[in-house]
């Protein structure tokens, strides 16, 4: 029978972090990190594959989502807090070493925690991020359309969301991110009106795993959400001169928009993250999609465990 999840509070620099978890440690920890709009219920096929393998899984929500406390409203959201909180979570927990899986903008405290503390990482696991070394310079290359433009600007995604109750809300964007088509809107469109009601749900996302969101996105809103990651991401920390001191895993959804930013597919082309990581492992899942975690978990949680496998305590 499969373990149950447990869930706890954790006092963490000044917040009270939501973090849920399963496993006896048998083999190790591994920490899982979401993106946006996602929550610690995205890891839920991981949390328990890794748990039946002999794994600790570790998910938290990160500050100002789900069940974590919100920042106060005047603190800026900053890159350097989550990989703080990464590392405040595991003294917590009394965990020495782990591995760190990052999705979407859960991918960059994972890097950067990596980077910072290498002695703390038993390797870096990111699902369709790569490595970069700085921010991403939008502003050129993309439409003004482009849905992250468009959060970017104060008040234009609250008034968009405003519209609609959060389970609509969710529910549109799990649609429209599921796509392999990057959102853009054209000209008197916002970004919610380009899914309705009659637009169906991926197949593997049920209406109670919409229901699992919603609650959580009902407690924490969409303020903290909008701040981290959509507007700092200017800020993300310059790293050109980073070299990571422990094994990275990129895992690459084919049908995944974000691999076609322009600055992804030129890094991508280049080599860059062979530049960085000298221990590199990179896959492509052929029908991944954005969400691939929960849309292939069988195909996802092998190769996690294969990677994991591959770097067991001793190494």
């Amino acid at each position: 029978m499969a373990q149950e999840i447990e869930h706890t509070h954790l006092p963490i620099r000044g917040l009270n972090i939501h973090v849920a978890q399963v496993g006896k440690d048998e083999l190790g920890t591994v920490v899982f990190l979401h993106g946006f709009p996602e929550i610690w219920y995205s890891w839920r096929h991981q949390m328990r594959a890794v748990a039946a393998a002999g794994y600790r899984a570790v998910a938290p929500d990160c500050r100002g989502y789900g069940l974590s406390d919100r920042p106060p409203e005047h603190e800026e959201a900053a890159w350097e807090d989550l990989a703080a909180d990464v590392l405040a979570i595991l003294d917590a927990l009394d965990v020495p070493k782990a591995f760190l899986v990052g999705k979407d903008f859960g991918a960059a405290p994972a890097y950067e925690f990596a980077l910072r503390h290498p002695e703390r990482a038993r390797g870096v696991v990111s699902l369709g991020i790569p490595f970069s070394p700085g921010p991403m310079p939008l502003d050129d290359t993309m439409p003004e359309g482009f849905y992250i433009k468009r959060w970017r600007e104060p008040g234009r995604a609250e008034a968009d969301f405003g519209r609609y109750d959060v389970r609509r809300v969710v529910r549109t964007i799990y649609v429209l991110f599921a796509r392999a088509e990057i959102p853009v809107a054209k000209e008197g469109q916002e970004i919610m009106d380009l899914a309705d009601l009659s637009t169906p749900l991926p197949a593997w996302f049920t209406e109670q795993d919409l229901d699992a969101y919603a609650e959580l996105y009902e407690n924490s809103g969409f303020r903290y959400p909008l701040q981290m990651p959509y507007r700092a991401l200017h800020k993300i920390p310059d790293r050109r001169d980073a070299r990571f001191q422990v094994p990275v895993f990129l895992v690459m959804g084919e049908k995944d928009y974000c691999p076609k930013f322009p600055e992804f597919q030129a890094g991508m082309k280049s080599g860059m993250m062979e530049k960085f990581a000298p221990d590199l492992r990179i896959t492509y899942v052929p029908e991944g999609s954005h969400f691939v975690q929960e849309q292939l978990p069988e195909q996802v949680n092998e190769l996690l465990l294969g990677f994991f496998k591959d770097h067991p305590v001793a190494a």
